[in-house]
């Protein structure tokens, strides 16, 4: 009987060890689109418009996570009111519209990259298949399904399984917060008209 108990708390302790030396990779049902670590390649900035409002404010940024699994903000939370148009930041085909969790997902492949764009909590207006270009409206912000304190949408970037930054989609002019404007030059003389 004590034999049977030590070989049974021998394999317990062979199986929590090979599972606490497996990477979470391992665990995936697709590999990473690159090594753990190494930087991601870059992301083109192919939005042309944000995916609510003219310059929404951003409730909370993107945070990546340390691990796969970890902690962190897997995107960015956009102020928006109930009912406002969501539109497609970028071209692309949709590659999901349904519920997950209770919640309205809409998701679209961007055309000619392996990147992919999520929005969440929106009522779908398109169908899994439908192509959308950039500044289309891809469905309307939920009420009430969301995480943030007031309605907002949820925008997450992925490339693979990675998750990446969303603001890095935008090119520099639509994250600025306005167009530049010349003021006047104090204290230097106006030029002389010539005689």
């Amino acid at each position: 009987m004590r034999a049977n108990r030590s070989a049974r708390l021998s394999w317990a302790g062979l199986l929590a060890l090979s599972l606490a030396v497996l990477t979470p990779w391992a665990w995936a049902d697709t590999p990473p689109p690159f090594p753990p670590g190494a930087p991601s390649p870059p992301t083109p900035a192919l939005g042309r418009v944000w995916p609510v409002g003219t310059r929404p404010a951003v409730l909370r940024g993107w945070e990546p996570p340390a691990t796969v699994y970890g902690r962190g903000h897997r995107g960015v939370d956009l102020a928006a009111p109930p009912g406002a148009p969501v539109r497609a930041a970028a071209p692309g085909r949709v590659s999901f519209a349904g519920r997950v969790a209770g919640r309205g997902v809409v998701s679209v492949g961007l055309t000619g990259t392996d990147l992919r764009t999520t929005y969440e909590p929106v009522k779908a207006s398109v169908k899994k298949g439908d192509e959308v270009e950039a500044g289309e409206v891809v469905g309307t912000v939920e009420p009430g399904a969301s995480h943030c304190t007031v309605t907002c949408v949820h925008w997450g970037l992925l490339r693979g399984s990675a998750y990446l930054d969303p603001l890095s989609l935008l090119p520099p002019g639509l994250l600025r917060r306005g167009p530049s404007r010349l003021l006047p030059v104090l204290g230097v003389p106006l030029p002389h008209e010539p005689s």
